[in-house]
């Protein structure tokens, strides 16, 4: 089925509003692909709300704007969990970056892979 071009701009200024309106921009400290950070986000269980967090590895920063999003991957025993972030998401109540990481890629996926010593990612200094 074609859809005309002029229906696809309705549809890309219509989402564009609609974020523009109803999602806020949060404010983080900037971090990249290799850092390991602590994200602090609320979980709500019924009428009782508590604060957890997820620390670990970015692995990949994803997306622009208010539809920007970043992953992050910790190690629990053996099994590694990765997790997608929004940053936009009223959830999160901060972020805190522990180490900043020295890696050569934005994405890095090989870092699944990688076990051990092997898993270690190069601290710069501040």
């Amino acid at each position: 089925m074609y859809v005309g071009h002029s229906k696809i701009k309705k549809m890309k200024s219509l989402l564009k509003y609609v974020q523009d309106e109803f999602i806020t921009q949060n404010e983080y400290p900037e971090f990249k692909s290799g850092d390991t950070i602590t994200v602090y986000y609320e979980i709500k269980e019924g009428e009782k709300s508590r604060t957890q967090f997820f620390k670990g590895v970015v692995i990949q920063i994803k997306g622009t704007g208010k539809t920007k999003t970043f992953t992050i991957r910790k190690m629990s025993g053996t099994v590694g969990i990765e997790r997608i972030f929004p940053f936009n998401l009223p959830t999160i109540k901060k972020i805190e970056v522990n180490k900043k990481g020295k890696v050569k890629r934005s994405r890095i996926y090989y870092f699944k892979e990688l076990r051990g010593k092997k898993a270690r990612i190069k601290e710069v200094k501040k």
